[in-house]
């Protein structure tokens, strides 16, 4: 998928998929795994994107090193959120989250001397990135800057991957089943679930600082609180039963985002007419269909070789 995406739509829009890649899958860590429904990851997905376009306006900081340091803060604000929501659970939870996300959003919209306010934070450089013994590559330029997030983004797959798979991974997946019964067995189901909420916290960050980088500007609205529905969404359209779901989610949300604007300038009935559809027909979102249709072309294929 990152190989095809450029060779199918534009690069800015192919970038803006790897991005949101990121940030949906560190929201189905939260959802598919660890059963967390959190409606805050705008919060830290757009800490991250001002910690990075601070450093990079005010220093001279290398690319790695904003990136570093977008992904502590988001993870430093997600485990002080964390710390105060992990406890509770369902709506608790999400009410949490969601109240958290807009106390941020507000303190971003009012601290006006680092954030910009409601004007954003503009004028973020894209530093150049140097490899010794290759040289420096140029991230100004549109493709550079997409291979920039598409490694980001596999190495972000890959450790969720590992992570999904791992001790943690199965006890957060234990705890989404039944939380009384995996502490009776003597997990802490409060740090796992806090230790999963920081990953995704810092995960988002590391979304919002590509964010940053690739419009050169972090608006306010990316740290609303319906930038944390739209992750949702994703995961949603995607599939919750595998890691491949909020990416295609991500894709598909990105690329019908931009199909219904040019339609039509309402174009989010359209967008909620389509998530109703999938959310009645469809509840295993594009995994699902996928699924649907294997079966039927392999059922066809038996029956033919059958006959």
């Amino acid at each position: 998928m990152a190989i095809a995406a450029p060779l199918c739509m534009p690069i800015n829009i192919a970038t803006e998929i790897m991005i949101f890649g990121i940030f949906a899958l560190a929201t189905y860590l939260l959802i598919s795994v660890a059963g967390l429904y959190s409606f805050g990851q705008a919060a830290f997905f757009g800490v991250g994107g001002y910690v990075a376009g601070y450093v990079y306006i005010n220093t001279e900081l290398p690319l790695i090193a904003g990136l570093v340091l977008a992904a502590l803060g988001s993870a430093l604000v997600a485990l002080a959120v964390g710390m105060m929501s992990a406890k509770r659970t369902g709506i608790y939870f999400m009410m949490l989250t969601f109240a958290f996300n807009q106390m941020i959003y507000y303190l971003a919209y009012s601290w006006h001397s680092v954030t910009g306010g409601e004007d954003g934070l503009g004028g973020i450089r894209r530093p150049d990135i140097s490899i010794p013994g290759i040289g420096t590559i140029d991230i100004s330029n549109h493709v550079n800057f997409y291979i920039l997030a598409a490694v980001v983004f596999v190495v972000v797959f890959a450790g969720l991957y590992q992570l999904i798979n791992s001790p943690l991974g199965l006890v957060l997946n234990a705890a989404r089943q039944n939380a009384r019964r995996t502490a009776s067995l003597g997990f802490s189901v409060y740090r796992a679930q806090l230790l999963a909420f920081v990953i995704a916290g810092a995960t988002s960050g590391v979304a919002g600082a590509l964010f940053a980088m690739l419009y050169r500007i972090m608006p306010i609205d990316a740290i609303a609180w319906t930038n944390s529905g739209t992750a949702v969404f994703m995961v949603i359209i995607g599939g919750m039963s595998s890691i491949f779901g909020p990416v295609i989610g991500a894709a598909i949300f990105i690329w019908l985002q931009g199909f219904f604007s040019v339609i039509w300038a309402r174009w989010p009935l359209l967008f909620g007419v389509f998530i109703i559809l999938v959310v009645l027909f469809l509840k295993g979102g594009a995994i699902e269909l996928f699924d649907r249709v294997r079966r039927l072309f392999g059922s066809r294929a038996q029956q033919r070789s059958v006959s």
